[in-house]
């Protein structure tokens, strides 16, 4: 952008999957989170995301393919950047709100900011785990997706001069429940040539039912599977940073929040930037 320009930031959020469900997702506060500028000088407008570049199911879950032992990861996000914003996609079951305004120079450093964050957080998780509901609770692995992308954001340019209106800004939690994790190995280790036999059958057993179905029958069955071992056995293997993890599930297992995170305050050394 032009260093003399003036940019509107905008907050965009709206349900998962608005575009197939409309507002279904909204009802259970599973929102999705992204960012939108307009420049002054040119009238246009331009939407920034941070996305699960093969769709949300495909990175939570991976595939088992037949033959080979390792499960199949596709669980990598990035930011994107295009023009224009959908304002009925964000209207119509979400929200699109004005946050602050920003100078073309402070954009152009959030953007080279946004291409080191890119490239160096590369994995999309949906989980967060926590030892209990509690507010003071351990946090055992916290999540990387959409609405922690635009919350670095925020604070990138609350960092760099920019002075955020006083709104409520809530933002969408799915949290696992677990006592301590217990470590169990990388996809070498546990189904390389001299791995775990034992431990590798257990794992791709246990994500065998978290899979698209064909009929109504096999998901019901599969979802008494998943009820068997995340509730009735407490067990959840997760697969956090290239690493697979035991979790120890316990009460009350898994839980949506969506509670508020306060637009943040920039220091007082970077109001003259």
């Amino acid at each position: 952008m032009k260093e003399e320009d003036v940019i509107e930031v905008y907050r965009l959020q709206a349900p998962v999957w608005e575009f197939k469900y409309g507002d279904l997702l909204g009802h259970l506060k599973i929102m999705h989170d992204a960012v939108g500028f307009r420049s002054s000088l040119t009238g246009k407008n331009y939407t920034m995301e941070w996305y699960e570049l093969f769709q949300l199911g495909n990175c939570t879950f991976p595939h088992l393919r037949p033959g080979i032992d390792a499960p199949f990861w596709c669980n990598q996000g990035a930011a994107c950047f295009y023009e224009g914003i959908d304002d009925a996609h964000w209207k119509e079951n979400g929200t699109l709100v004005l946050v602050t305004t920003i100078s073309g120079t402070m954009f152009n450093e959030m953007a080279q900011w946004v291409k080191y964050d890119n490239e160096t957080g590369i994995y999309y998780e949906t989980w967060t785990v926590q030892a209990s509901p509690d507010k003071q609770s351990t946090v055992w692995f916290d999540s990387y997706e959409c609405s922690k992308f635009i919350l670095r954001t925020y604070q990138k340019l609350a960092d760099l001069g920019a002075v955020f209106k006083k709104i409520q800004t809530n933002y969408t939690s799915i949290i696992l429940f677990s006592g301590e994790p217990i470590y169990l190995g990388n996809e070498t280790s546990i189904f390389g040539p001299l791995g775990n036999k034992t431990l590798a059958a257990a794992i791709r057993d246990f994500y065998s039912p978290f899979k698209p179905h064909q009929s109504v029958r096999e998901f019901f069955v599969d979802l008494v599977r998943i009820i068997d071992r995340v509730i009735l056995n407490h067990q959840f293997y997760l697969f956090y940073n290239l690493e697979y993890w035991f979790l120890p599930m316990k009460f009350p297992y898994l839980k949506i929040i969506y509670e508020e995170v306060p637009l943040p305050v920039g220091s007082k050394e970077s109001f003259g930037v």
